[in-house]
C-alpha cells in the first residue's frame, strides 16, 4: 500500500531528534515520537510502520498518527503535543481560605438549614473573600 504521509526530515530536525533521544530529554511520549520520526524518515532508515511499531512497542496506528500529524500540524506540534486550549485558572482562594471553607463545611450548618448547600457555601465564601466575589458567582 502506498503511503499517504511520507516523512522527510531536514538535517536540523534529524539532529534535534537525535539529541532528544541521546539525552532522554523530555517525556517518554516525546522520546517515542522522536524515535518513530527518525525511523520513518525516507532519507534515513525508512522503516515500515509495522517494523517501527514492533521496535518501539506501540501500535501501527500510533506510527500512522505520528506521520500524519507531522505533515498536517508541523514538527513542533508532533514532537511536543498540542498545548491545552484552556490553561489552568489561577486559584481563587488561598490555602488559609480553603482550610476555613473545609472547616466550615465539616461543621454544623447555620440555624434553619439541615446541611450545607452549594449556594450556602457560596454565600459564606463571598463573606470570606469580598474582593473576589465577582469570580465566584
Amino acid at each position: 500500500m502506498k503511503k499517504k504521509y511520507i516523512v522527510r526530515l531536514s538535517t536540523e530536525e534529524r539532529s534535534h531528534l537525535e539529541t532528544i533521544i541521546k539525552r532522554f530529554k523530555g517525556s517518554s511520549g516525546k522520546i517515542r515520537r522522536a524515535q518513530i520520526l527518525l525511523k520513518a524518515d525516507v532519507e534515513g532508515p525508512g522503516w515500515t510502520d509495522k517494523k517501527i511499531s514492533e521496535a518501539f512497542n506501540c501500535r501501527v496506528k500510533t506510527v500512522e498518527n505520528v506521520r500524519e500529524r507531522l505533515l498536517t500540524e508541523g514538527f513542533e506540534v508532533t514532537l511536543n503535543g498540542k498545548t491545552p486550549p484552556n490553561p489552568p485558572r489561577a486559584k481563587l482562594l488561598s490555602g488559609e481560605q480553603e482550610a476555613e471553607l473545609i472547616a466550615m463545611r465539616l461543621g454544623t450548618p447555620p440555624v434553619g438549614y439541615g446541611q450545607w448547600t452549594l449556594k450556602l457555601l457560596q454565600k459564606q465564601i463571598i463573606e470570606l473573600v469580598p474582593d473576589q466575589h465577582s469570580n465566584l458567582g
